[in-house]
């Protein structure tokens, strides 16, 4: 018997491994429960917001189910899709184990090594880091630039867009917007993939009709979470489709999970029937608007004199702008080791950004206090490195 160690043994793994990047957001994320440490970085619910989940589940909420999933929310999904404008069924719901299980499959369905997908700039970067997985190359566009330039030269394989409180820069198109990115993707045949999960979360008076509502004749893909509205930790989401797509996302579902888990359904379901529902959801809304405004006031009294920013309608964002274009990158390891994490603009862009000067801070998860202590420490934090510069 050889006594040679298995480590010495050339390992044959995919060509896939060395696009597998970490997960900036991930990697911040566990710096986060540190004792003190102030969090402007992860898209965090306020704990305080979370519902009672009863636990009288069922038998069958323990065992093995459909990969499309439990037959009742998938029509109370697809009935509030359809009072959305969407031509949606519960046939064409697809239950999900958590939204960024969508993005996977939809990387799966369309990527191929040097594939062309139309993506905005910025994007969700955990978005782009499926994407680059499965060899994606980037068309980048801005709301602003699409009835002049479409996608640019090449056609996409399918465009990505988060048009309502969109991440990281918590803007939400207009109507004319909207009806761009429709009309591009309907003039050049390219399918959406709409990814809308902040739809729940809106403070002030905006346009939010979902952008697959315009289309004349592309195809789409539609989803949304629910872990803002209810809590990130059930991993629960849904997307729905035009027919020419479902049946691949079901089968690509069933070779990576069998189907999302069944206790999480039943309790999703149970608060979406819910009598209390409307007015927990009103409560919801109401606690992240006095956040936002918070936030805001805070913003004002730090970083009134370094940056721009923009407030926003709904989500749980602000994108900062520096008046001086710094790295940001180069900021986060002093802002944690003065206790606070937020995320660099920068890991958000999709072609390789220099400094940006620009920051995405969450206002969600730090108390009122710490907003103000955070942006404080931040603020001189930025101060100090544009003066370096």
């Amino acid at each position: 018997m050889s006594n040679r160690s298995t480590a010495s043994l050339p390992l044959s793994l995919s060509a896939r491994v060395h696009d597998l990047h970490p997960s900036p957001i991930r990697e911040i994320l566990a710096v986060v429960d540190r004792p003190g440490m102030i969090s402007f970085a992860g898209g965090l619910p306020a704990a305080e917001t979370f519902p009672d989940f009863g636990l009288a589940a069922p038998d069958s909420a323990l065992q093995y189910g459909p990969t499309e999933g439990d037959p009742r929310l998938r029509e109370r999904i697809a009935d509030e899709l359809t009072a959305l404008g969407l031509d949606c069924g519960p046939e064409r719901v697809l239950v999900l184990s958590g939204s960024q299980q969508g993005i996977d499959l939809v990387g799966k369905l369309f990527i191929d090594p040097g594939t062309p997908v139309a993506v905005e700039s910025p994007t969700y970067l955990a978005a782009l880091q499926v994407f680059r997985f499965f060899g994606a190359r980037f068309a980048p566009f801005t709301p602003e630039t699409l009835d002049a330039t479409g996608f640019g030269p090449t056609r996409p394989a399918f465009a990505y867009a988060i048009p309502t409180f969109q991440n990281p820069t918590g803007r939400c198109y207009t109507g004319a917007e909207r009806e761009a990115l429709a009309r591009t993707c309907d003039e050049a045949g390219v399918p959406l993939f709409e990814d809308d999960p902040y739809r729940d979360l809106v403070y002030d008076a905006c346009e939010h009709r979902p952008v697959v509502t315009h289309l004349q004749g592309s195809p789409w893909i539609y989803q949304g979470s629910f872990s803002k509205s209810l809590a990130p930790g059930l991993r629960l989401g849904f997307l729905a489709a035009s027919p020419e797509f479902f049946t691949y996302l079901v089968r690509l579902k069933q070779a990576a999970d069998l189907h999302s888990n069944r206790l999480s359904q039943w309790l999703v379901l149970q608060q979406l029937a819910a009598p209390g529902r409307p007015a927990r959801m009103a409560r919801l809304v109401d606690f992240y608007r006095h956040k936002r405004d918070l936030f805001a006031a805070a913003l004002t009294r730090h970083f009134g004199g370094l940056a721009s920013w923009e407030t926003p309608a709904g989500g749980l964002f602000f994108w900062i702008r520096l008046h001086q274009p710094i790295d940001t990158r180069a900021l986060l390891p002093l802002a944690i080791e003065a206790g606070v994490a937020f995320m660099p603009g920068e890991a958000f862009y999709p072609d390789d950004a220099a400094a940006t000067g620009t920051l995405r801070l969450n206002f969600s998860h730090a108390d009122e206090a710490d907003i103000d202590r955070g942006l404080a420490t931040l603020a001189g934090l930025c101060a100090s490195h544009m003066a370096m510069g």
